[in-house]
Formats: structure tokens, sequence, C-alpha cells
């Protein structure tokens, strides 16, 4: 079931909404829910699954027990350069 949602602009900011709204050829509202749409997809997919973590943390300890390591300093030193 549809709820409804009332927001305050400031009248700067309808101002750009509204024009944005125009060159899209879309209502002020249909920009506003297609805006936090995209945001909430475009947060949801700069998350990495636990899994890839776990794995990366994984594969981290691995190295760091059989020895494959470098010091702090060379990888500093590779990024000055």
């Amino acid at each position: 079931m549809p709820k409804t949602l009332t927001i305050q602009l400031s009248d700067e900011l309808e101002r750009w909404l509204t024009l944005e709204a125009e060159k899209r050829n879309v209502s002020l509202e249909d920009l506003i829910l297609q805006s936090l749409a995209q945001s909430i997809e475009s947060s949801e997919q700069d998350d990495e699954p636990r899994e890839v973590i776990l794995e990366s943390l994984h594969r981290s300890l691995q190295d760091v027990q059989v020895g494959r390591v470098r010091p702090v300093i060379e990888l500093w030193e590779g990024i000055s350069d």
C-alpha cells in the first residue's frame, strides 16, 4: 500500500529539482522517488559481501604465516615515486 511522505524543501532546492524534472520530462515526485531508489541501489552495490571480505582476510593471514610479507616502508616508497 502506498504511503504518503511529506518533505520540506528549501526554495533553492525546489527550483533545482523542478528544473531537473522538467529536463527529464518527469514529475517532481517521480524525480525524487527515482533519486532515492538510485541512491539505495548504489549504496547496496558498494557493500562487499561478507564472504569476499573474509576470504581476503584469510588469504592475507596465509601470506603472513608463510612469510610472504613486505615492510610497510616499501609500500610507501612505491607510492611516493
